[in-house]
């Protein structure tokens, strides 16, 4: 009986599957069209045919997922209401008071997800210090959680002012409601975000909120359909943080899978580029509707604690920091009224999809005009979809005839300005962060990374591309290479002059003692648990703070060190003989899952056969060259190919253009480096 591991990443075009075998190492890949109205439809029939997967031999299933990402952009939400402190009810609709961006006055703010007639106050107050100054009204409580039952509400959000110091009163008022609406799930904003600053709390809460059922739902019917199919394990959903959880932790903190796939695909780029001997890499996950960048340094994912789906609500969980662009193969050419031509975000999407699809659109997409430059053939998916050539340069040329340009030079337009997109993503997370994109690798993957990866490259003088073997399939290796994980923290305002260790020490130790309960509540034995320690700090008068490792035993000074050099990579600047103000604890608590040990391939010398010669545009050259192409499975470990090349594979299509040299490695992945930027 096979031991297999499968990774399943539901994206908005195509729904990924990775499957690994535990004995034998090997790994194979699957690849089917998404599902949008009901997406655990695609999951079985990848997972049962595509990949031919019988769930019996599967110990462990790991599972990226849109489903809450989009459930909140879409605003198909379930009934919700929100119970505040009296007084307090609008705090989502006012936020902060100003728009979040002073600079842009036509940047609107969408409606709350929660509409001021399902938002109800009750009496109950507590001070900054957590005193009660006033108990919660429970004949009020009562009362309105009488009209939530009449109005059949599936999802309450309870936020109360300063719950944070002290949660007596909110946790009082969840007992209320589960008392009188069984079945209906309540979020406390005290238990999902225990932080100051109630516009990011409430925010946070009522995502998390509106959200659980939708989450809840999904999360039973997948466990039941694989459970059903003689799969035994739990479902690991994988979670913004870089982890996974079992579907009753992702019920209680749904919000966390609001940004589920996209964080896989980091995972995966920094684990690639550890292993190839570059700590520090920047990923271009680039699929059929967007492009998600993120960046490792020396090992490690950037991580931020606040992030959004939908302007002006932010989530503040601590997940790693994906940009994401509208970007991808189905991004539409289109000219703006100064007549200037633009690249989505606007996109085609899987269906009717890029006009080569022949399914109804005939604008012209990032796809059509890849296959006009010949850098797409006439197929994907290992010929399971054709791409009608014609259709694309149709498209095009009726695109160019707008702009005075004969269909090629429009199809070289149309890359140019996507490249130019993507690349400006890098420069946001690497230079306006203080890295330096030319101290980095290039990890291109996605359905299309690969075709504009060393394009990007060139542009921002990063001199290496990893291609990985399965470019398309790599967000769902991601899922297989990670760890039940949960964050837990606790505001704790103090100077660091004045703290005192032993009270931080048992802080510390009641998070701890919270994350050894989560991890066995899901089961995890003991020695496969592990705890990490991080102070928020940030300099007396500032509100924003910066993370740093604090092992125990704590040692302050080091820790303060630490702050400095933290402060001093990320602004620019440092102030040694400032006051330095602790912020808030944190503990990572970790349930370390076994990591799949991957094959290596002995290197063959053989020199590969292109399977055709086909015309490719390349912008370095004004006609078309012709190239060789490539099949990847017959591509062996230790093989060197001068470009131009292209090498096509299920799931993707690598370009290497002129002036490039790629070798594959002994784990199968494509190492393209640019020979000018080494001259």
């Amino acid at each position: 009986m096979a031991k297999l591991r499968v990774a399943v990443d539901v994206g908005g075009t195509f729904t990924d599957i990775c499957v690994m075998n535990e004995e034998t190492g090997t790994m194979s890949v699957a690849k089917v069209p998404s599902t949008p109205r009901d997406p655990i439809r695609a999951i079985v029939d990848g997972v049962c045919n595509a990949a031919g997967v019988d769930l019996r031999d599967v110990v462990l299933f790991s599972h990226g997922t849109t489903v809450a990402t989009n459930a909140l952009i879409t605003r198909n939400l379930p009934s919700a209401a929100l119970i505040a402190t009296k007084g307090f009810r609008d705090i989502i609709e006012i936020r902060r008071g100003t728009k979040d961006d002073l600079w842009d006055a036509y940047k609107d703010v969408a409606p709350p997800y929660i509409r001021r007639r399902d938002r109800f106050e009750v009496p109950e107050r507590i001070d900054f210090e957590g005193n009660v100054l006033e108990p919660l009204d429970e004949a009020e409580a009562r009362r309105i959680a009488a009209i939530l039952r009449k109005r059949a509400v599936e999802a309450v959000a309870v936020c109360f002012m300063n719950s944070y110091a002290n949660p007596a009163n909110e946790r009082r008022m969840k007992e209320i409601l589960e008392e009188e609406l069984p079945g209906v799930a309540i979020s406390a904003s005290s238990e999902v975000l225990p932080e100051i600053f109630e516009h990011e709390r409430f925010s946070t809460t009522v995502a998390n909120a509106v959200l659980s059922p939708i989450i809840g739902g999904y999360a039973r019917r997948l466990q039941s359909e694989l459970t059903a199919g003689g799969y035994e394990g739990d479902v690991l959903l994988f979670h913004s943080g870089g982890g996974v959880m079992t579907p009753q932790a992702a019920e209680k903190l749904a919000v966390r899978l609001a940004s589920s796939g996209i964080a896989a695909g980091a995972i995966a780029s920094r684990w690639i580029g550890v292993l190839c001997g570059y700590p520090n890499a920047i990923g271009l996950d680039m699929g059929g509707t967007s492009t998600d960048i993120s960046l490792a340094y020396q090992g490690v994912e950037r991580t931020t604690k606040e992030w959004i789906v939908e302007y002006g609500y932010p989530i503040c969980f601590p997940s790693i920091e994906v940009l994401t662009i509208g970007a991808g193969g189905g991004s539409l050419a289109w000219i703006d009224p100064a007549g200037s031509l633009r690249n989505g975000p606007q996109s085609a999407g899987a269906d009717p999809g890029p006009a080569c699809y022949r399914r109804g659109n005939d604008q012209a997409t990032n796809t059509d005009a890849n296959v006009v430059l010949g850098r797409l053939g006439d197929s994907l998916i290992g010929g399971a979809m054709t791409l009608d050539r014609d259709a694309a340069e149709r498209s095009v040329a009726a695109f160019g005839a707008q702009l005075g340009m004969g269909t090629i030079e429009a199809a070289r337009a149309i890359i140019r300005v996507a490249n130019a997109n993507m690349a400006d993503a890098v420069r946001l997370i690497s230079i306006r962060r203080g890295y330096d994109p030319r101290e980095f690798a290039l990890v291109a993957f996605g359905g299309a990374g690969a075709l504009h990866g060393a394009d990007i490259a060139r542009e921002l003088a990063i001199p290496t591309v990893l291609v990985p073997p399965n470019p398309g399939i790599t967000s769902a290796l991601g899922c297989l290479l990670v760890d039940i994980k949960h964050d837990l923290s606790e505001m704790f305002l103090t100077n660091v002059a004045t703290a005192d260790s032993v009270a931080i020490e048992t802080a510390f130790a009641k998070l701890e003692a919270e994350a050894h309960e989560l991890l066995a509540d899901e089961g995890v034995p003991p020695a496969q648990r592990q705890l990490e320690r991080v102070i928020d700090m940030r300099y007396l008068g500032q509100w924003r703070s910066l993370g740093v490792s604090a092992a125990a035993p704590l040692d302050l000074d080091v820790a303060v060190a630490r702050f400095h050099a933290e402060h001093e990579r990320e602004y620019s600047y440092r102030r040694d003989g400032a006051a330095v103000e602790i912020y808030r604890l944190n503990v990572r608590a970790l349930g370390v899952t076994p990591k799949p040990e991957f094959q290596r391939h002995p290197a063959t010398g053989a020199a590969p056969v292109p399977r055709t010669t086909r015309p490719v545009w390349f912008d370095s050259s004004g006609d078309a060259l012709p190239t060789p192409v490539y099949d990847r499975p017959t591509i062996a470990a230790g093989t060197t190919i001068h470009g131009p090349a292209i090498v096509e594979q299920l799931d993707s299509t690598v370009v290497v253009p002129p002036g490039w040299r790629a070798e594959v490695d002994e784990w199968l992945n494509i190492r393209m480096h640019d020979l000018e930027a080494a001259k």
